[in-house]
């Protein structure tokens, strides 16, 4: 699938904000199934974008705005080529998979997740995985007024609710409760029929002996196929945050998302 991608993030400040500083995982790598034709990251103030790589093998932009505002911006267009991979992902890696059994603050597993991944275990890894992702789907309920950012696997799956970034939590923090790495996966998903979003898409992926790093989509219940587009990757939703960053002043933030993810050919036959 070809698939197009604006992604429109735009902070607003109700004083002056200095020293505004954006750490900006919105680029993707090229990996066997992914081939990115054309990508670009625009600010709508003046400043200095500095590219590199995080530790965990992510794209990372830095960017420094240059004065004092009280509104920001970040804009991208892009478009990537993808194939099915019927979920396997096979690209570079920076960090030994042990690395991926590190539990973290929104990841940690309460009694409830422990007793939810015991539940799940099979005789193999990938029919565990299975069970797994089947079993976060059913007891979540999809809903973006219930949690943010901040709230962890636990107090989500206590509410039976949350959005697709409380689901990836609770998968990652059950597989690693079976000693299977996981890792949080953030980027975008062209939905049929369904290409504007308020935010971008978030998943896990979990490591299968003798087959590699395998995407699992909880809030959907499925592996990813070729409609989901790879961005970034953490051991939670901060190490893969599509912007993160940091001010001085500017009293009250507000922060608007606003997504456009397609499939190119059906958009070319809209």
């Amino acid at each position: 699938m070809r698939i197009l991608v604006d992604h429109c993030t735009t902070y607003s400040y109700t004083l002056p904000a200095a020293n505004v500083v954006q750490a900006l995982r919105l680029t993707p790598r090229d990996h066997d199934a992914q081939y990115i034709r054309s990508w670009r990251v625009d600010t709508d103030v003046n400043g200095t974008m500095r590219e590199g790589t995080d530790a965990f093998g992510n794209r990372l932009t830095m960017f420094y705005a240059d004065a004092p505002l009280t509104s920001l911006t970040v804009t991208v267009t892009g478009e990537a080529d993808v194939t099915d991979a019927h979920g396997v992902y096979r690209g570079p890696e920076t960090l030994p998979p042990l690395v991926y059994l590190r539990s973290t603050e929104l990841t940690r597993p309460d009694p409830a997740i422990v007793d939810m991944a015991r539940g799940c275990e099979r005789t193999e890894a990938i029919a565990t995985l299975h069970v797994l992702n089947a079993a976060v789907h059913e007891h979540m309920d999809f809903d973006t007024a219930e949690t943010d950012v901040a709230t962890p696997a636990a107090e989500a799956f206590a509410g039976k609710s949350g959005v697709c970034q409380d689901f990836a939590h609770i998968f990652c923090a059950a597989a690693r409760v079976l000693d299977i790495p996981a890792r949080y996966v953030s980027g975008h998903l062209a939905r049929q029929g369904d290409p504007a979003q308020e935010a971008a898409h978030a998943w896990a992926e979990a490591l299968v002996p003798d087959l590699g790093w395998v995407a699992f989509d909880p809030a959907n219940g499925i592996c990813a196929t070729d409609a989901y587009l790879r961005v970034a990757a953490g051991l939670d939703y901060l190490d893969a945050a599509p912007v993160r960053g940091a001010r001085r002043g500017g009293g009250v933030e507000t922060m608007h998302v606003h997504v456009h993810a397609a499939d190119a050919m059906k958009q070319s036959q809209g």
